[in-house]
């Protein structure tokens, strides 16, 4: 054990290292009696490819490259696989990232397009795909844009033909129901087919807001006829819908202030915390009905655990191993549940659950350890307490290495992370880049402010009409404890996010005195712009819930922003962003430096291309991650050899 200042402590867990395990599988399904999912590959491009299990425990996967499965529905995307068994093999459909077709692949033949290229740039988008060979089509939701602006898009559930014969020609597509909501997910059949349920909402409305859980009958034709809407309104959010084994409705409501589930309208297992989340992309999966009438679910207060419902006794039984969060990715079939699982010990593994035996084992995606494991961080779950005595949920990850500790009487620097949305959270599994700090000698807190998801609808409804003001005070609140506890130098503290962590991290820095400095990735900077014509459609009209609405706060808009408060910042900062970005785009950074010119903060600005909302390259990642570093490095006084310095900028 040596002795060396915090934040100097040489680290088996470099860049390089954190981005090859960025990501995580996702979007489980079963093709037959298999699985499959879709997984990153950071180091090619940040593409996602399609892995398949087979029966003797093998994977493959089955698309090389340049093969991308990654729907841009509403640009955050969605589910964008689905699979059958015809004949006796497998039957795949996919969206593919750069062209975002549909294609059709079957082993030992090249993909084969479904649907036709889109008149309007990527204006014809799909997720969602059910696979329905006997009717000879592909059920989806369809996203087509109808001009040039991000809001000239339309969104309905629609049929492609497996034949192909949609590949030239739009008309080919059958659209199912005639359009009536902005926003819907995909049509899920009922076990005997003469039902269809899908969810739709409009705006100024987001799905955690409230949505129409809808019902129609399926002609004999295909059509979808008689639609009404069974469940749901402006402060009803229903984000999953399904039918159970013998034909009876069941989605998840927080008509109550929690997410629970519902059969036929009537509660199953009422209780005071989430059995589902908010819906950020279509076709997330919370819970999944089995056979016999059980009900695999995730739930919990925070991080979501799966077990399995019994919901005629509302007896819940958790499935047994090591796994302490799981995403919104569940799929089962006859007995067999698969779901997506990790701990702050392990990264994302695919993980199936016999009900039967109660047996849970990794089957795919399986974790190995890249480092030493006593270098990862140990997470404290903990509960601050903010203005007014309001509660803070945040997860504290102390510096951690078993070679080194600080001197005596030192204090290290810390790191307060925002999290993205800002309807969201932060998972408690194991983050590569939190190693990066931690067994460096630096701390990390994560704080899930007001707003956050997981903590029941009131908690989530604390930033309406509040974002820059409670997710501001939630983070500044946890860092001034931190240090009053003795935890954290007061004096080395620093603030990051990406999306709308990056805008409470900007916000932080321009309203507040607790940091040194930050790192602001991909932000919303400017109210006024981003909310007229800056960003995509499905956040286009976020901010009249988050800011208020602006017929009758305009002023908000901008005394919100920080750019309006540019010129109170002096901490230095590092502003990355990709310039790909179409959900937050250079622009807003572009105005924010402008407004900031000849002021004399240090900061440096990193942009990237081909990256969008969200870096997926392993290039990128090394890059940015070195680059916080060596922002840290220099404000904090800290020595980090091997690490590129970063030029700041006066």
């Amino acid at each position: 054990m040596q002795t060396l200042a915090y934040g100097e402590w040489p680290s088996p867990v470099d860049a390089a290292t954190a981005a090859a395990h960025d990501g995580s599988p996702e979007y489980v399904g079963f093709v037959g009696d298999e699985v499959w999912w879709t997984e990153p590959r950071p180091a090619e491009a940040g593409r996602r490819t399609l892995v398949r299990r087979h029966a003797d425990g093998t994977e493959e996967s089955v698309l090389p490259a340049p093969w991308n499965v990654r729907s841009r529905v509403i640009e955050y995307g969605g589910h964008p696989w689905a699979g059958a068994v015809r004949d006796g093999v497998p039957l795949v459909v996919f969206a593919h990232f750069p062209d975002q077709r549909l294609y059709r692949w079957e082993p030992g033949a090249e993909p084969v397009p479904l649907t036709p290229v889109s008149p309007v740039g990527l204006g014809l988008r799909w997720a969602e795909p059910v696979v329905l060979p006997e009717r000879g089509e592909v059920w989806c939701v369809l996203e087509e844009f109808t001009g040039d602006g991000p809001s000239d898009v339309r969104r309905v559930p629609a049929a492609v033909p497996l034949d192909g014969s949609a590949a030239e020609d739009r008309g080919a597509v059958r659209e199912l129901t005639a359009e009536k909501h902005r926003f819907v997910t995909g049509p899920r059949l009922s076990p005997d087919g003469t039902r269809a349920a899908w969810i739709g909402w409009d705006h100024p409305r987001m799905p955690w807001d409230g949505t129409e859980l809808i019902v129609a009958d399926v002609a004999a034709d295909g059509t979808l006829t008689g639609a009404r809407t069974v469940a749901g309104g402006p402060e009803e959010s229903v984000p999953q819908a399904d039918w159970t084994h013998d034909n009876r409705l069941l989605y998840a409501s927080d008509r109550t202030g929690w997410w629970n589930l519902y059969r036929d309208g009537e509660p199953v297992c009422a209780r005071p915390e989430e059995f589902a989340g908010p819906l950020w992309k279509l076709g997330q999966r919370w819970f999944a009905p089995l056979d016999g009438g059980l009900i695999a679910v995730l739930h919990g207060k925070g991080a979501l655990r799966l077990g399995v419902l019994d919901p005629e006794t509302c007896e819940l039984v958790d499935a047994a191993g090591p796994w302490s969060e799981f995403g919104p990715t569940v799929a089962a079939l006859g007995e067999r549940v698969v779901a997506v699982g990790a701990s702050p010990h392990s990264s994302c593994e695919v993980v199936e659950l016999d009900t039967r035996t109660g047996r849970a084992r990794v089957i795919g995606a399986a974790h190995s350890d890249a480092v030493d494991p006593a270098h990862y961080p140990e997470p404290e779950v903990r509960t601050f307490t903010g203005p007014d005595g309001r509660e803070i949920h945040a997860q504290v990850y102390p510096p951690r290495n078993p070679g080194s500790t600080g001197p005596a009487g030192e204090l290290p620097p810390y790191v307060i992370w925002a999290h993205g949305g800002p309807t969201g959270r932060f998972p408690l599994v194991l983050d590569l880049e939190i190693a990066y700090f931690t067994s460096r000698g630096i701390g990390v807190a994560e704080v899930n402010y007001g707003g956050s998801t997981g903590y029941g609808r009131e908690y989530r409804n604390r930033l309406r009409g509040q974002w820059g003001v409670v997710d501001v005070e939630d983070c500044a609140a946890v860092a001034r404890a931190l240090a009053e506890e003795g935890v954290a130098d007061p004096r080395r503290l620093a603030v990051r996010g990406g999306s709308a962590g990056g805008w409470t991290t900007a916000a932080s820095l321009t309203t507040t005195d607790v940091y040194a400095c930050g790192t602001i990735i991909y932000p919303v900077l400017d109210l006024t712009g981003w909310g007229t014509g800056e960003t995509h459609d499905f956040e286009s009209q976020y901010l009249e819930t988050l800011i208020g609405p602006r017929a009758e706060v305009p002023e908000r808009y901008e005394e919100r922003s920080p750019l309006t408060h540019a010129d109170r910042l002096s901490a230095p900062f590092l502003l990355l962003q990709g310039l790909d970005d179409v959900i937050c785009p250079p622009v807003q950074c572009e105005r924010f430096l402008a407004r900031l010119a000849g002021r004399g903060v240090p900061h440096a600005y990193l942009t990237f291309e081909g990256e969008g909302h969200g870096f997926r390259r392993a290039e990128t990642m090394v890059r940015a991650l070195e680059a916080e570093l060596s922002l840290y490095a220099q404000v904090f006084g800290l020595k980090t050899p091997g690490i590129p310095a970063l030029e700041l900028t006066p």
